[in-house]
């Protein structure tokens, strides 16, 4: 066992909000906002302190906010670093290959699940086009039935 003092919960929020600083949704809105949103999502579904830290930290990797290094070398659980690679989408990968990750990671599928309520909510998604909002309405669908997750 290593002598590591892992993030706290509050230290991994900051770090998520400075590495998103300056990025926004595709509404426009700070991105910490869905953040926030999708490690609230996990705490309301019971998730442990692994997966709220996984919620701060799920779009890092992919959205080039922090390298895979970075989470290689963070002093994060395990769990936590397993479940935000497998959170991380990679490039030309299939949706099936995603969500078979994801279901094989986990703690993982609480996470995406959140993510996926957040990314659907309907007040979120009636700031944008009716195109990109049918688009996206029926991505998250998708991903929700791959994951076997209800509606």
């Amino acid at each position: 066992m290593s002598d590591v003092t892992l993030l706290t919960l509050p230290e991994v929020e900051a770090l998520a909000r400075r590495a998103h600083e300056g990025q926004t949704d595709k509404a426009g809105r700070p991105y910490a906002g869905h953040l926030a949103a999708v490690a609230a999502g996990v705490r309301a579904r019971g998730g442990s302190d692994e997966q709220i830290a996984a919620a701060w930290l799920h779009d890092s990797v992919e959205d080039d906010a922090l390298s895979s290094e970075w989470l290689a070398g963070a002093a994060l659980p395990p769990a936590t670093k397993a479940m935000v690679l497998a959170l991380t989408k990679r490039a030309g990968e299939p949706p099936e290959e995603y969500a078979a990750r994801i279901l094989a990671t986990p703690g993982a599928l609480l996470v995406k699940e959140a993510d996926l309520a957040h990314n659907a909510d309907p007040d979120r998604l009636a700031v944008l086009d009716a195109a990109t909002r049918e688009r996206l309405t029926a991505k998250y669908a998708r991903m929700r039935a791959l994951l076997g997750l209800a509606g």
